[in-house]
């Protein structure tokens, strides 16, 4: 019988070091792939935030004195990266944020914004968004991404009777929970620009 349970015992643990191995060689096999696609993915919403870039340079922020200053103004929202953008001539043009909120209704919602140089929202792209289809996945949309763009306000709010100025985004019908999030993750960007300047 202890014979029978130590033959049983080794060939799991084979079977498990096997597996594990094979995994481990996948992982490393697809994790430059996913990677690149992932930084592709990031580069092609900087374009559609800030169409008219040249190129994008790394300010040389540290992150983690940024949420820091984020999480001060109680924006539960994290930067991911900050990259100056460079115009054609070469000068500063403003800047594309990549930022992650974390009160979204299906977890986390990551996006990028661009900036321009006089505080002009160029407009948002989102990189991951898991909303509830229908509903929250409206944000994705045009109609509702496109009320933040070419706006300069220090701050936005959303209603759900009818945008009357510049500074309001309307509701999305059915996911104010989004609709917030969004909100809160712009300008907590907003914010942090403005410390930049």
């Amino acid at each position: 019988m202890n014979l029978e349970i130590i033959k049983n015992t080794l060939s799991l643990m084979l079977i498990t070091l096997v597996a594990g191995l094979l995994l481990g060689l996948v992982y490393e096999v697809t994790k430059e792939p996913i990677a690149n696609e992932k930084q592709k993915a990031k580069e092609e919403a900087y374009k559609l935030v800030f169409d008219d870039a040249q190129s994008f340079e790394d300010v040389g922020i540290d992150i983690a004195d940024a949420n820091y200053a984020l999480k001060k103004e109680n924006y539960d929202v994290t930067i991911n990266e900050v990259l100056k953008v460079k115009d054609a001539s070469g000068a500063d043009a403003g800047y594309v944020l990549t930022l992650t909120d974390h009160e979204g209704y299906g977890g986390d919602i990551q996006f990028a914004m661009g900036v321009r140089s006089d505080g002009t929202l160029n407009g948002i792209s989102f990189l991951s968004i898991g909303e509830t289809a229908g509903l929250g996945m409206k944000a994705t949309g045009e109609d509702f991404k496109s009320q933040f763009a070419g706006k300069n306000v220090s701050k936005f709010s959303y209603t759900k009777s009818g945008a009357t100025a510049d500074d309001q985004i309307d509701a999305l019908s059915g996911a104010t929970i989004t609709t917030n999030a969004v909100t809160n993750g712009v300008n907590a960007g907003l914010y942090y620009i403005s410390t930049l300047q």
